[in-house]
């Protein structure tokens, strides 16, 4: 239980001094065990432990359902130690009861009704009230927990499902929203079928506005009631974790929303937010930004953060809108913004922030994955903090999506004008440990789905997308694919409504998801795909220059020799037969994958299982291979022995 045991005597309060001194000095990075609600039992008596920062505030009190909200009924008390915190112990209120924090300041005449900042529970939204709640729950995933360091190191293959809880898909029958419960009865078979190694859920933290996808958090120790309680969610993720899946949380501490009950203008002043609308106001979502210069606000977050990682066995946090914390000027026009000290646009607080929030993570948790979506050139993103870096596991390549999408978007007869394109990310694909990721960004507002961003027709609309994931697994980076990308979904994302499954009634889109379950299988089976990612040790071009006829070759490679695995793509939709490349060995290259066989929805054009390597010196290389490359195609190759004759 997180029910806490007091002498009665002794008790004064769930907040000692040593508590107070970390939380003025900015330190107390598990401020969830003290504010917020918390049921304690008192010997005789059993009843819950309110806590909250108002520092501003004239008047606190509780209001619930156990005292007809009436705000004259449980005042509370403000602690003399100047820390701004409102406290008190009311006795017979116990797990379920609803209840929110009536505020009156002492500035002007502002009195609200506020959700408790720390709530470990709250309502389905529309309504507004916090729960009493405690975590209690019996883990049984010890056995992933044990081994969680190497399935998130950096030498493990690490690939990633992307989803939205409420759209994923719904109950047969019914137009309503999923439980937690059955989305890890039909998500765990499916994500072993396809043989994703994660899923990484969008924000499941307490949000009031369904079409915010959860981005604007109100909510920061609270999962969300849409789809159950916290414990429901819990045994979602144990149940992902007993089944050898990881689970990745989408995490927003770069904004939050102005709701009049959530955190903004809290105790009639800007508490966690910048009073400045120039450093405060997000223009772009409408939102409040975090100070992140205050102390207090700072162990909030971090506090946040932590929390996911003690309570529900998060295995890795991506932080949501990098960019937008990082400067000072985003989405801002001349004269909109303040600069920092220096005078520049970098903010300086955000970066003390991050740096901070990792330094806390890795010490506590150095076996999950804090990643940051940040779409510019920053310096050291996933670099360590001694080195001037920002300390994070990895980073959202937004480059090479860009770069890709925009190759891919164009005719295959004209991609040769555009090969840098293709081949750009390599001059930086080891400045940074990137993911490279194909998210829900990319699939709404207009932009289309994936399937639908492809050129030709529908034959080739389907062999460009093949041909797209077997380019993306074979460059450098782990992997990240967004729901419905697996199968060809036509229509843009939809929030509001299930995938489109019955299309895997057809053939094509059925070839589609086999094609990337099979390059998860290799991809996972072979470490040349996986093992030196972030590496220049770990990948070699054959060949990037053969713009004319749109084909790229290069090498991905392991600790040994042997792992070399030969990738080769054609991007144009005619095939190219007796195409000679270097490789770096004799003996016979074994076919492991071809995104043209019939299987996946192609032609069936290949290389009748693999070659013999001929000892004609090509690319530099004393070996080559004399290769055919189906139109739109990408072909995975290894050394090995070849198959034994049928008897």
């Amino acid at each position: 239980m997180d029910t806490i045991t007091h002498n009665a005597q002794l008790f004064p309060g769930l907040i000692s001094e040593m508590d107070i001194l970390l939380f003025k000095t900015g330190t107390h990075h598990r401020l969830y065990k003290k504010l917020g609600s918390h049921i304690v039992n008192m010997g005789t008596v059993t009843g819950t432990f309110f806590a909250v920062w108002a520092p501003n505030a004239a008047y606190v009190s509780v209001i619930g359902d156990f005292n007809g909200w009436n705000q004259n009924e449980n005042p509370l008390e403000m602690r003399s130690d100047g820390s701004g915190i409102w406290e008190k112990f009311i006795p017979h209120i116990g797990k379920g009861r609803l209840y929110k924090y009536v505020i009156i300041s002492r500035y002007g005449n502002y009195r609200v009704e506020k959700r408790d900042p720390f709530s470990f529970s709250c309502e389905v939204p529309p309504s507004r009230a916090s729960v009493v709640w405690d975590l209690s729950y019996e883990w049984h995933d010890s056995h992933w927990m044990y081994n969680r360091a190497k399935r998130n190191s950096y030498e493990a293959p690490f690939s990633v499902y992307e989803l939205h809880a409420g759209s994923w898909k719904r109950p047969s029958g019914h137009d309503r929203l999923p439980t937690y419960g059955e989305i890890a009865d039909q998500l765990i078979p499916y994500i072993k079928e396809t043989g994703f190694t994660h899923v990484e859920f969008m924000p499941l933290t307490a949000y009031p506005f369904y079409d915010s996808w959860g981005y604007q958090t109100d909510g920061y120790f609270a999962p969300t009631a849409w789809y159950g309680s916290p414990q429901d969610l819990m045994c979602l993720i144990d149940r992902l974790h007993q089944n050898n899946i990881g689970v990745i949380l989408d995490w927003v501490p770069s904004h939050f929303p102005r709701d009049q009950h959530g955190l903004s203008f809290f105790d009639g002043t800007q508490l966690y937010e910048h009073a400045d609308p120039r450093k405060g106001f997000h223009p772009e979502w409408k939102s409040s930004i975090f100070n992140y210069g205050r102390p207090e606000v700072r162990e909030f977050l971090i506090s946040s953060a932590l929390f996911w990682l003690d309570k529900y066995h998060i295995d890795g946090l991506r932080v949501d809108g990098g960019s937008s914390m990082l400067y000072l000027d985003y989405c801002r026009k001349r004269g909109e913004w303040v600069p920092n000290k220096y005078g520049g646009r970098e903010n300086l607080e955000a970066v003390e922030f991050l740096q901070e929030l990792n330094e806390s993570a890795n010490e506590k948790y150095p076996d999950t994955q804090i990643t940051i979506e940040e779409a510019t050139s920053w310096p050291k993103v996933s670099r360590p903090i001694a080195g001037g870096g920002l300390g994070f596991g990895m980073k959202w390549n937004m480059g090479w999506m860009h770069d890709t999408l925009q190759y891919f978007s164009k005719d295959p007869w004209s991609r040769k004008h555009i090969h840098n394109k293709l081949t750009f990310s390599m001059l930086y694909a080891f400045n940074e440990n990137f993911i490279l990721a194909l998210s829900h960004d990319e699939v709404v507002h207009t932009k289309k789905s994936l399937l639908s961003k492809m050129p030709g027709d529908e034959w080739q609309k389907f062999a460009n997308l093949r041909l797209l994931f077997g380019y993306m697994y074979g460059h450098p980076g782990k992997k990240l694919i967004f729901m419905g990308g697996e199968f060809g979904q036509w229509a843009e994302w939809n929030h509001r409504k299930s995938l489109d499954w019955h299309l895997l009634d057809f053939p094509r889109h059925r070839g589609l998801k086999k094609w990337v379950s099979d390059l998860n299988r290799v991809y996972r089976r072979y470490p040349a795909l996986h093992a030196i990612d972030f590496k220049p040790d770990g990948f070699e071009w054959i060949d990037c220059n053969d713009w004319q006829q749109s084909v790229v070759s290069f090498v991905r490679k392991g600790r040994s020799e042997k792992d070399t695995v030969l990738v080769v793509c054609n991007f144009t939709p005619a095939a190219h037969r007796n195409y000679r490349i270097g490789v770096p060995a004799n003996g016979y290259w074994r076919e492991l994958l071809n995104s043209n066989a019939a299987e996946y929805g192609g032609e069936g054009l290949g290389n009748l299982g693999g070659m013999d390597a001929d000892p004609i010196p090509y690319h530099g290389r004393p070996y080559s291979v004399s290769l055919t490359l189906p139109p739109l195609s990408a072909l995975f190759f290894k050394r090995g022995k070849r198959p034994s004759a049928p008897a």
